[in-house]
């Protein structure tokens, strides 16, 4: 498929070939050739070929060719290789009859961009926040659908809330939040493939307030963007309350209460489903009515945690039908303290009572005797510790006192005395005997 266009694309005689009538967009790729007019001043050309398939090649009508890396060297050629297709812009192309090979699809065709505008339609003034919106947009060339089948492969339709940082909405500083991408291939949302009609839903699920919806279109050469008129995406118009059962017979009303000003009763249908705390799960359905409550049962499955789903459907005060999600509700049963009862006092009789009484005496009289002991005993230690750190650190003394006692010295002096052999024999001279012999007695009897 080739896609040429010109820089106004309005006048007829620019691409004479094409026959180009402002009414046919689409014209058949003829052997894969085609002739562009000398007073072409730019075109830009679509190639789809098969998914993985190299780059085409351009043959220009002097035999010169164009590849995709020859963007890098001529200023005035822009090549965007994609995985299934070709995008390319050609400023003062060579007049004459080109041609382009490669494994281009059987089914390519030529269009002609003209005046290539998105067309939505406004979204809804009165939306919430859950909402589910459904939109429509499509692509026009001058004024008439581009229906190219291959064309949805490059455009995508693109959906954005931009808070208008007013301060006094909780959207306040949201930024910007893409809420959605289309495209024209029947999946999703879109109703049908190739028609030419970009189909979706999404969900407001961003904080409610002030926001302008920017809607576009975007190809590597192309962008189109259609700014809406700013919006109050407001909060869900449902309230709740609870009464939770007094006992295990009753069980639990949750009460839900509509906002007149935003929806009509009479139209909201309510489904869920609930969620107990032993993980068993009840589908639900409030049937519509001209109350502004609906009252929903819970079964009481004592203390837990409980959730409520609810998707609701309805009419607004506009006439406008609605689909929405709600925040899911959840409360909680707080575990139940259990009551010990008392037990009764024991009977004691007198004499049991003065047993104990004795006892209490005798225990609490070996208790202070004890902790007297323990003072005494405690007192005693710390004095010697004392005194071994006076005597050791202070006085410099052994840890351990030299005691001196009379037997021992006694014995020591007994233990010194000379052996009755090593005494001095006396002569019968009467004279001392020395072993020694350093002393003699001379003197001589009277006989």
């Amino acid at each position: 498929m080739m896609l040429p266009s010109t820089s106004r694309a309005t006048s007829e005689d620019k691409i004479t070939l094409l026959q180009r009538d402002g009414q046919q967009n689409e014209i058949p790729l003829l052997e894969n050739r085609f002739r562009i007019d000398y007073k072409v001043d730019e075109i830009t050309l679509l190639f789809f070929r098969k998914p993985g398939a190299p780059a085409v090649v351009l043959v220009k009508p002097d035999g010169s060719k164009y590849y995709a890396t020859s963007a890098r060297k001529d200023d005035n050629l822009q090549w965007f290789d994609e995985i299934s297709y070709d995008l390319i812009t050609i400023k003062k192309p060579m007049p004459g009859p080109w041609q382009v090979v490669g494994s281009i699809l059987p089914k390519s065709r030529i269009v002609v961009l003209g005046e290539v505008e998105l067309q939505v339609e406004p979204l809804p003034s009165l939306l919430f926040r859950g909402e589910t919106v459904k939109i429509t947009g499509q692509i026009l060339n001058d004024g008439q659908p581009i229906n190219t089948g291959l064309f949805r492969d490059v455009v995508s339709l693109h959906v954005d809330f931009i808070s208008t940082n007013n301060s006094d909405f909780a959207n306040f500083g949201a930024g910007t939040h893409n809420v959605a991408e289309f495209k024209d291939d029947g999946r999703g949302f879109d109703e049908r493939p190739k028609d030419g009609i970009f189909t979706g839903e999404f969900k407001l699920v961003f904080p409610a307030g002030q926001w302008q919806p920017e809607l576009y279109i975007e190809t590597p050469l192309l962008k189109r963007t259609v700014v809406q008129d700013i919006l109050e995406v407001k909060e869900p118009p449902f309230s709740y309350s609870i009464a939770l059962a007094e006992d295990d017979i009753e069980e639990h009303q949750l009460t839900i209460t509509l906002d007149k000003q935003i929806v009509q009763p009479e139209t909201v249908l309510i489904q869920g489903k609930i969620y107990y705390p032993n993980n068993e799960e009840q589908m639900f359905t409030l049937e519509a009515n001209t109350s502004l409550t609906r009252e929903l049962a819970i079964k009481n499955y004592d203390w837990g945690r409980y959730s409520v789903e609810l998707s609701v459907f309805g009419t607004n005060i506009n006439g406008r039908e609605f689909m929405a999600t709600l925040p899911t509700y959840k409360f909680e049963i707080e575990r139940p303290i259990e009551v010990v009862p008392e037990l009764a006092a024991p009977i004691i009789s007198e004499a049991e009572q003065q047993a104990i009484q004795k006892a209490a005496k005798e225990a609490e009289t070996m208790a202070t005797i004890t902790l007297i002991s323990l003072i005494v005993g405690g007192n005693l230690l710390i004095l010697l510790i004392g005194w071994l750190a006076i005597r050791v650190f202070v006085q410099k003394k052994s840890l351990i006192p030299k005691i001196k006692l009379p037997f021992l010295q006694k014995k020591t002096a007994t233990d010194k005395e000379p052996d009755a052999g090593e005494k001095n024999e006396v002569g019968k001279n009467g004279s001392k005997s020395d072993k020694s012999g350093e002393i003699l007695n001379l003197s001589m009897s009277d006989d």
